[in-house]
């Protein structure tokens, strides 16, 4: 696999590689209660081990996590990516959002604009994400990214539910 990890833009976002300067916001989410839906809280141990495996899927896996950046002020609002490897049964669409980011639309577009490179560039298929049960916030926005619910979908978490999403799909 190659290294070569992608930038990519909306109206109102960049995606980026993640730098170290993204570290302290990324470790204060893992450490807290918000991060219940991704296994958290974390240890600084385990936070530190999430990001760094967010990193090195580029060069092993070809995918990983991008930052999101808003584009009018250059501020980083969370992540979505591309995960794959021994933890996840099937390439997974994630995201997550700072708390000052939520409820704008942003986790939706960046995730129309991630889905749509692991479709186009790098030609996968189908994509799943792997939702906690009982987090709401996320399965809203996958049944919005038209992705439905595979009940038959082996999981990494035998109680998380695994939407769907679809080549064939095209986003509004």
């Amino acid at each position: 696999m190659t290294n070569d990890i992608p930038h990519l833009e909306t109206d109102r976002l960049v995606l980026r590689a993640m730098t170290m300067g993204d570290w302290p916001a990324y470790q204060e989410l893992m450490l807290s209660e918000r991060s219940v839906h991704m296994g958290g809280p974390y240890d600084l141990a385990g936070a530190w081990g999430m990001f760094c495996s967010d990193v090195a899927q580029w060069g092993m896996l070809g995918n990983g996590a991008l930052m999101i950046d808003e584009k009018l002020t250059g501020t980083c609002v969370g992540q979505v990516g591309i995960n794959r490897g021994p933890l996840f049964p099937e390439h997974e669409l994630g995201w997550l959002l700072f708390p000052e980011a939520e409820g704008r639309g942003i986790a939706y577009e960046a995730a129309v604009a991630m889905r749509r490179w692991a479709f186009e560039v790098r030609g996968l298929k189908t994509l799943v994400s792997y939702i906690a049960n009982g987090n709401t916030r996320s399965i809203k926005l996958a049944n919005r990214l038209g992705a439905t619910l595979d009940v038959n979908a082996a999981r990494p978490d035998p109680s998380d539910l695994v939407y769907r999403h679809s080549a064939g799909f095209h986003e509004n």
